[in-house]
């Protein structure tokens, strides 16, 4: 790693302006998320032209990404703040004017042309790809292909706001902690994502999504279940929208599955619904955010205990990370990806891999961090003993500064991309079934083939969805990634380190378990873990009331979206099919 990536410029902030870099970085956290900041020698400061009340930009949506306008993370775009704030205090109506396709342009710091050229781009491809897939000629009559095409136009747009909302979990700590820019992280998610889903994807769906409808319900009521399917991946992708336009972080699983229970209430009557799914289902409000808050907490706690009191903490923390590697590749391969079916091999082969990922991060560090870590161990052997601090494991501890800062920020965050990079394959491998599920089984639904109990979904439908999450992550990815990432607590690498490990931790054991659990909700109570343990002031309240309120709301909204969506589509589909 360069000492010019974001990791080193923040790890400079903190250690070599002292007290104002700090004031700095303290003051910017009060600042409106809405005015423009830029970024100068890796600290993000506001433009005097741009912090002016009149320049706020009222008129956008809630969430925006102006804390991460800085794509490069180094210390160039300090002559780019300077000349943006001269332009802005210029050219105020023009900036207004600007305002409606510009957001996106800001956040990828590329020109509104550019941004046009790429939304225009992804909307044409998603019309005119599903008319060569096989999923759309194989029908014969002009009704039945038309069906087809809207149908899968519905699962790209679930897939779309899958991507614009859920991707969330896995890149938005990194970019709040300076792990990643923004660019780099959606390049990277964008890979990963399409990755998971077509490689890791679910090849076989039950045909009702989930089990939360009873499949006896509506049994000789084709036309009724295909309205219901179709009208809730509508209303959950609406629901996502809305979500996502705010900023908040919602379940996609929670949307689409009040989108169902809403139409099988209605539509089938109280005996459609397994009631007893849903309550398992509405119970991860609660478990998940705890055990992500919970498990964060400790991770952060056991960092600031064992690494920052240590007497060499950056020593410390390059100790720390292959074990924490290990640690965490041994679980995820024996549990996620169990390589055999008898059991001593599956361990012996998962140890193996956590002892290959343990060695490549310890090479990787001692070849980035190698000079900085003798040196540093010179002058800690030539220093005196009574220096280290002692403190007990809840105690407040200060942390290191000047190099040893930045090898602990810099050892960290190679483990918190990695980390994020898991999250992001794994999730693009899970949740494309959420809108990959409803539409394969309305598709199975137009083909006859209704009647199996389990629908096999076409590798281009898996793809299909893979490009929509792409797609929602690229076009409006950047306002969620804001609210994980700046709006709930102030990450830094080791910060987010521990919000990603215990995240992904808690979803991947509670899922082996059987618990009801929520990705979403894990990460969000993760982030708020590591506020918690540097105090109950350090977590933004309004932040989490939002954030809380958009959790009870989803399925109740969902429901009710999907109930008008299916009498508007029942009607329609009278005269098609």
């Amino acid at each position: 790693m360069s000492q010019s990536s974001p990791l080193f410029s923040v790890a400079r902030a903190h250690a070599g302006a002292g007290g104002r870099a700090v004031a700095a970085a303290l003051l910017l956290r009060r600042r409106p998320i809405a005015q423009l900041p830029h970024s100068i020698h890796g600290l993000r400061c506001l433009s005097p032209a741009r912090a002016t009340p009149s320049k706020t930009l009222l008129s956008l949506p809630r969430a925006t990404l102006s804390s991460f306008a800085d794509p490069d993370g180094d210390g160039g775009s300090s002559a780019k703040a300077s000349d943006g704030g001269a332009k802005a205090g210029a050219g105020g109506e023009e900036q207004v004017g600007e305002c409606e396709m510009s957001e996106m342009a800001r956040a990828f710091h590329i020109s509104p042309r550019v941004a046009t050229s790429i939304s225009v781009t992804i909307a044409f491809a998603a019309l005119t790809v599903p008319l060569a897939m096989r999923s759309l000629v194989c029908h014969g009559t002009f009704r039945m292909n038309a069906l087809a095409y809207f149908t899968l136009l519905s699962g790209f747009y679930m897939a779309w706001n899958i991507g614009a909302n859920d991707v969330a979990n896995a890149m938005g700590t990194s970019v709040g902690s300076g792990a990643l820019t923004l660019r780099q992280a959606v390049l990277t998610a964008a890979v990963l994502e399409f990755s998971g889903a077509f490689l890791m994807g679910t090849h076989v769906t039950s045909t009702m999504q989930k089990g939360i409808l009873v499949a006896s319900a509506f049994q000789g009521k084709d036309s009724l279940l295909f309205a219901g399917l179709i009208s809730s991946l509508a209303a959950a992708g609406t629901w996502l929208q809305v979500a996502s336009s705010y900023g908040w972080p919602v379940s996609t699983t929670h949307c689409i599955v009040g989108a169902m229970v809403g139409f099988g209430l209605v539509y089938g009557g109280v005996d459609a619904v397994f009631w007893s799914s849903l309550a398992r289902v509405s119970s991860s409000w609660v478990i998940s955010p705890l055990m992500g808050a919970a498990v964060s907490f400790l991770v952060y706690k056991c960092i600031r205990r064992f690494v920052y009191s240590a007497p060499n903490p950056g020593q410390a923390a390059a100790a720390a990370a292959p074990i924490a590697v290990f640690t965490g590749v041994t679980a995820i391969s024996f549990a996620a990806f169990p390589l055999s079916k008898v059991f001593s091999i599956a361990i012996l082969q998962a140890v193996s891999s956590g002892a290959i990922g343990a060695i490549i991060v310890s090479r990787v560090i001692q070849k980035q961090l190698g000079d900085l870590l003798s040196s540093e161990a010179e002058k800690i052997a030539s220093a005196e003993k009574s220096s280290a601090q002692q403190a007990g494991f809840l105690s407040d501890i200060a942390g290191p500064t000047g190099a040893q800062l930045q090898i602990v920020y810099g050892v960290f965050g190679y483990m918190q991309v990695l980390s994020a990079c898991f999250m992001s394959f794994a999730h693009g491998g899970n949740d494309v079934s959420n809108a990959i599920g409803p539409l394969a089984a309305a598709l199975s639904i137009l083909q006859g083939v209704a009647s199996s109990a389990e629908i096999v979904i076409p590798t281009e439908v898996l793809a299909w969805g893979g490009f929509g999450i792409v797609a929602g992550l690229t076009m409006w990815g950047y306002r969620v990634i804001a609210t994980i990432g700046k709006k709930i607590t102030e990450l830094t690498p080791t910060r987010g380190f521990a919000a990603e490990f215990a995240a992904a931790s808690v979803v991947l054991f509670a899922s082996k378990l059987g618990l009801p659990i929520s990705a979403t909700h894990t990460l969000v109570g993760a982030v708020m873990g590591v506020g918690f343990a540097r105090g109950l002031n350090r977590v933004r309240a309004e932040t989490v009331r939002e954030i809380v309120a958009s959790w009870l709301v989803t399925i109740p909204v969902g429901a009710v979206l999907s109930i008008f969506y299916t009498l508007i589509l029942t009607k329609i589909l009278a005269y098609f099919m």
